[in-house]
Protein backbone atom coordinates (compact mmCIF):
# COMPACT_ATOMS: atom_id res chain seq x y z
CA UNK A 1 0.00 0.00 0.00
CA UNK A 2 1.65 3.38 -0.81
CA UNK A 3 1.72 6.07 1.74
CA UNK A 4 0.03 9.39 0.59
CA UNK A 5 1.98 12.51 1.42
CA UNK A 6 -0.23 14.28 3.85
CA UNK A 7 -0.60 17.99 4.00
CA UNK A 8 -3.18 20.29 6.51
CA UNK A 9 -5.40 23.56 6.10
CA UNK A 10 -6.76 25.51 8.99
CA UNK A 11 -8.96 27.47 7.22
CA UNK A 12 -12.74 28.62 6.82
CA UNK A 13 -14.94 27.58 4.16
CA UNK A 14 -16.62 29.15 1.73
CA UNK A 15 -19.64 27.69 0.70
CA UNK A 16 -18.81 28.41 -2.83
CA UNK A 17 -16.18 26.55 -3.08
CA UNK A 18 -13.77 29.22 -4.75
CA UNK A 19 -11.98 30.35 -1.65
CA UNK A 20 -10.85 29.21 2.22
CA UNK A 21 -10.60 25.82 2.70
CA UNK A 22 -11.91 24.17 -0.72
CA UNK A 23 -9.16 26.37 -2.41
CA UNK A 24 -6.88 24.58 -0.43
CA UNK A 25 -7.77 21.15 -0.99
CA UNK A 26 -7.96 22.00 -4.68
CA UNK A 27 -4.14 22.96 -4.41
CA UNK A 28 -3.32 20.15 -2.47
CA UNK A 29 -5.04 17.38 -4.85
CA UNK A 30 -3.82 19.25 -8.01
CA UNK A 31 0.09 18.93 -6.48
CA UNK A 32 -0.25 15.20 -5.67
CA UNK A 33 -0.88 15.69 -1.72
CA UNK A 34 -4.07 14.36 0.14
CA UNK A 35 -4.90 17.25 2.29
CA UNK A 36 -6.90 17.29 5.94
CA UNK A 37 -8.81 20.30 6.99
CA UNK A 38 -9.04 22.16 10.26
CA UNK A 39 -12.31 24.18 9.89
CA UNK A 40 -12.06 27.84 11.85
CA UNK A 41 -15.27 29.07 10.63
CA UNK A 42 -17.88 29.11 7.56
CA UNK A 43 -19.33 31.85 5.73
CA UNK A 44 -22.82 31.39 2.99
CA UNK A 45 -21.60 33.29 -0.18
CA UNK A 46 -21.89 32.70 -3.69
CA UNK A 47 -20.16 34.56 -7.09
CA UNK A 48 -22.15 37.75 -5.80
CA UNK A 49 -20.35 37.97 -2.39
CA UNK A 50 -20.88 36.73 0.81
CA UNK A 51 -24.01 36.89 3.26
CA UNK A 52 -23.28 35.59 6.69
CA UNK A 53 -20.31 33.72 8.47
CA UNK A 54 -20.44 31.39 11.93
CA UNK A 55 -16.87 31.01 13.62
CA UNK A 56 -16.39 27.45 14.68
CA UNK A 57 -16.04 27.30 18.93
CA UNK A 58 -12.56 27.18 20.36
CA UNK A 59 -13.47 23.67 21.70
CA UNK A 60 -14.44 22.32 18.33
CA UNK A 61 -11.14 23.56 17.02
CA UNK A 62 -8.89 21.68 19.53
CA UNK A 63 -10.64 18.84 19.32
CA UNK A 64 -10.13 19.02 15.54
CA UNK A 65 -6.23 19.32 16.17
CA UNK A 66 -6.19 16.41 18.73
CA UNK A 67 -8.00 13.68 16.78
CA UNK A 68 -5.56 14.63 13.52
CA UNK A 69 -2.68 14.95 15.63
CA UNK A 70 -3.23 11.20 17.43
CA UNK A 71 -3.34 9.56 13.92
CA UNK A 72 -2.12 11.08 10.73
CA UNK A 73 1.23 11.87 9.33
CA UNK A 74 0.86 15.12 8.57
CA UNK A 75 4.12 16.87 6.82
CA UNK A 76 3.05 20.42 6.36
CA UNK A 77 0.41 22.86 7.42
CA UNK A 78 -1.13 26.48 6.63
CA UNK A 79 -3.52 28.86 8.16
CA UNK A 80 -6.30 30.42 6.33
CA UNK A 81 -8.98 32.57 8.03
CA UNK A 82 -8.69 32.88 11.82
CA UNK A 83 -11.22 35.72 12.21
CA UNK A 84 -11.21 36.57 15.80
CA UNK A 85 -8.85 36.54 19.52
CA UNK A 86 -10.45 32.82 20.29
CA UNK A 87 -9.27 31.67 17.31
CA UNK A 88 -6.20 32.65 17.15
CA UNK A 89 -5.38 31.55 20.72
CA UNK A 90 -6.61 28.28 20.21
CA UNK A 91 -4.68 27.48 16.61
CA UNK A 92 -1.62 28.90 18.68
CA UNK A 93 -1.68 26.89 21.46
CA UNK A 94 -2.70 23.47 19.61
CA UNK A 95 -0.19 23.87 16.49
CA UNK A 96 2.61 21.38 17.25
CA UNK A 97 5.14 21.79 14.41
CA UNK A 98 6.31 17.90 15.52
CA UNK A 99 2.69 16.36 14.57
CA UNK A 100 1.78 18.81 12.03
CA UNK A 101 5.29 20.08 10.07
CA UNK A 102 6.34 23.54 8.98
CA UNK A 103 3.71 26.27 8.98
CA UNK A 104 2.91 28.23 5.68
CA UNK A 105 0.83 31.10 7.13
CA UNK A 106 -1.50 32.66 4.99
CA UNK A 107 -2.50 35.73 6.59
CA UNK A 108 -6.08 36.19 5.92
CA UNK A 109 -6.65 39.73 7.06
CA UNK A 110 -7.09 42.03 3.91
CA UNK A 111 -8.74 40.82 0.66
CA UNK A 112 -6.39 41.82 -2.81
CA UNK A 113 -9.31 44.13 -2.87
CA UNK A 114 -8.79 45.69 -0.04
CA UNK A 115 -11.45 44.66 2.08
CA UNK A 116 -10.99 43.90 6.07
CA UNK A 117 -11.65 40.16 6.90
CA UNK A 118 -10.41 39.97 10.56
CA UNK A 119 -11.31 41.56 13.47
CA UNK A 120 -9.50 44.82 14.39
CA UNK A 121 -8.71 43.77 17.93
CA UNK A 122 -7.47 40.56 16.94
CA UNK A 123 -4.47 41.81 14.55
CA UNK A 124 -2.55 42.41 17.19
CA UNK A 125 -2.82 38.91 18.72
CA UNK A 126 -2.31 37.54 15.34
CA UNK A 127 1.17 39.44 15.23
CA UNK A 128 2.54 38.10 18.81
CA UNK A 129 0.89 34.19 18.12
CA UNK A 130 0.95 33.45 14.54
CA UNK A 131 3.74 35.08 12.87
CA UNK A 132 6.29 33.60 14.93
CA UNK A 133 5.04 30.24 14.09
CA UNK A 134 5.41 31.00 10.70
CA UNK A 135 7.73 28.65 8.67
CA UNK A 136 6.67 31.04 5.61
CA UNK A 137 4.03 34.06 5.26
CA UNK A 138 2.74 35.12 2.49
CA UNK A 139 0.86 38.72 2.59
CA UNK A 140 -0.82 40.01 0.46
CA UNK A 141 0.20 44.03 -0.87
CA UNK A 142 -2.57 45.27 1.18
CA UNK A 143 -1.98 42.78 4.61
CA UNK A 144 2.03 43.08 4.08
CA UNK A 145 0.71 47.60 4.77
CA UNK A 146 -1.19 46.27 7.74
CA UNK A 147 1.19 44.11 9.84
CA UNK A 148 4.49 46.77 8.93
CA UNK A 149 2.59 50.22 8.64
CA UNK A 150 3.97 50.41 5.75
CA UNK A 151 3.00 52.36 2.84
CA UNK A 152 4.90 49.97 -0.02
CA UNK A 153 5.38 53.04 -2.51
CA UNK A 154 8.98 51.38 -3.73
CA UNK A 155 11.14 48.28 -3.79
CA UNK A 156 12.90 49.44 -0.79
CA UNK A 157 9.58 49.53 1.63
CA UNK A 158 8.82 46.04 0.35
CA UNK A 159 12.31 45.29 1.34
CA UNK A 160 12.07 46.83 4.65
CA UNK A 161 8.84 44.97 5.25
CA UNK A 162 10.01 42.12 4.88
CA UNK A 163 12.81 42.42 7.21
CA UNK A 164 10.03 43.78 10.07
CA UNK A 165 7.88 40.56 9.29
CA UNK A 166 10.94 38.38 9.93
CA UNK A 167 11.84 40.16 12.84
CA UNK A 168 8.36 39.07 14.08
CA UNK A 169 9.48 35.70 13.79
CA UNK A 170 8.52 34.85 10.28
CA UNK A 171 11.37 32.81 8.97
CA UNK A 172 10.61 33.24 5.06
CA UNK A 173 8.90 35.95 3.73
CA UNK A 174 7.06 36.38 0.56
CA UNK A 175 4.70 39.48 -0.13
CA UNK A 176 2.72 39.17 -3.05
CA UNK A 177 2.68 42.16 -5.49
CA UNK A 178 -0.90 44.39 -6.10
CA UNK A 179 -3.66 44.10 -8.68
CA UNK A 180 -5.10 47.22 -9.87
CA UNK A 181 -7.89 47.29 -12.38
CA UNK A 182 -5.81 48.17 -15.55
CA UNK A 183 -2.82 47.75 -14.45
CA UNK A 184 -0.03 47.51 -17.27
CA UNK A 185 2.82 46.21 -15.66
CA UNK A 186 3.99 43.00 -14.60
CA UNK A 187 2.82 41.56 -10.91
CA UNK A 188 6.13 41.24 -8.77
CA UNK A 189 6.25 39.13 -5.70
CA UNK A 190 8.78 39.74 -3.17
CA UNK A 191 10.75 36.73 -1.49
CA UNK A 192 13.18 37.07 1.25
CA UNK A 193 14.44 33.58 2.45
CA UNK A 194 15.95 32.33 5.79
CA UNK A 195 19.35 31.65 4.54
CA UNK A 196 19.68 36.08 3.36
CA UNK A 197 18.99 35.06 -0.10
CA UNK A 198 15.82 37.73 -1.94
CA UNK A 199 14.54 38.07 -5.07
CA UNK A 200 11.65 38.74 -7.31
CA UNK A 201 9.17 36.85 -9.38
CA UNK A 202 6.99 38.00 -11.55
CA UNK A 203 4.10 37.79 -14.17
CA UNK A 204 1.99 39.64 -16.74
CA UNK A 205 -1.14 40.86 -15.17
CA UNK A 206 -4.06 39.71 -16.25
CA UNK A 207 -7.56 41.50 -16.56
CA UNK A 208 -9.88 39.20 -14.76
CA UNK A 209 -12.70 38.85 -12.22
CA UNK A 210 -11.87 35.10 -11.84
CA UNK A 211 -9.33 35.01 -9.05
CA UNK A 212 -11.08 34.16 -5.99
CA UNK A 213 -8.81 31.64 -4.04
CA UNK A 214 -5.63 33.22 -5.60
CA UNK A 215 -3.62 33.11 -2.06
CA UNK A 216 -5.33 29.90 -0.65
CA UNK A 217 -4.08 28.08 -3.85
CA UNK A 218 -0.69 29.86 -3.52
CA UNK A 219 -0.10 29.31 0.29
CA UNK A 220 -1.64 25.58 -0.13
CA UNK A 221 1.25 25.05 -3.26
CA UNK A 222 3.64 25.87 -0.92
CA UNK A 223 2.46 23.95 2.03
CA UNK A 224 1.96 21.09 -0.44
CA UNK A 225 5.73 21.36 -1.64
CA UNK A 226 7.01 21.59 2.05
CA UNK A 227 5.61 18.22 3.02
CA UNK A 228 6.77 16.35 0.02
CA UNK A 229 9.95 17.59 1.44
CA UNK A 230 11.52 20.20 -1.32
CA UNK A 231 12.76 23.93 -0.15
CA UNK A 232 10.65 27.02 0.30
CA UNK A 233 12.10 28.48 -2.76
CA UNK A 234 10.60 25.72 -5.27
CA UNK A 235 7.66 25.76 -3.32
CA UNK A 236 7.46 29.49 -3.91
CA UNK A 237 8.67 29.58 -8.24
CA UNK A 238 6.18 26.45 -8.20
CA UNK A 239 3.34 28.12 -6.65
CA UNK A 240 3.83 31.36 -8.64
CA UNK A 241 3.63 29.05 -12.04
CA UNK A 242 0.38 27.36 -11.08
CA UNK A 243 -1.45 30.21 -9.76
CA UNK A 244 -0.71 32.24 -13.09
CA UNK A 245 -1.44 29.44 -14.79
CA UNK A 246 -5.11 28.81 -13.17
CA UNK A 247 -5.58 32.81 -13.77
CA UNK A 248 -4.67 32.86 -17.28
CA UNK A 249 -7.16 30.03 -18.06
CA UNK A 250 -10.37 31.18 -16.88
CA UNK A 251 -13.32 28.78 -15.57
CA UNK A 252 -16.78 29.76 -16.42
CA UNK A 253 -18.38 29.36 -12.27
CA UNK A 254 -20.59 31.57 -11.46
CA UNK A 255 -22.08 34.97 -12.17
CA UNK A 256 -19.56 37.67 -11.41
CA UNK A 257 -16.35 36.76 -9.30
CA UNK A 258 -15.27 33.78 -10.07
CA UNK A 259 -12.27 31.41 -8.89
CA UNK A 260 -9.41 30.18 -10.77
CA UNK A 261 -9.16 27.41 -12.83
CA UNK A 262 -7.50 24.48 -10.76
CA UNK A 263 -7.88 22.53 -13.73
CA UNK A 264 -5.30 24.49 -15.77
CA UNK A 265 -2.85 25.25 -12.31
CA UNK A 266 -2.23 21.48 -12.70
CA UNK A 267 -0.35 21.40 -15.89
CA UNK A 268 2.37 23.90 -14.32
CA UNK A 269 2.29 21.42 -11.18
CA UNK A 270 2.57 18.45 -12.48
CA UNK A 271 5.41 19.52 -15.20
Amino acid sequence: MTQSVQALTIAGHDSDGSAGMPADLHAFFIDGVYGHGILTAAVSGNSYGITQQQIMPAAFIKEQFRVLGEDFKIKAAKTGMLANDDVINVVADSYDPAKFGPLVVDPVIITKHGVMLLEPSAYELFRERIIPLATVITPNFYEAQKLTGLDLRDDEEVLEAARQLDAMGAKNVVIKGQHVEGQTTPVRDFVSLANGETFWLEEDYIPTNRVNGTGDTFSAIITAELAKGHSVEAGVRLAKRVVHQAIQNEIEIGHQFGPINHWAGQTAATQ
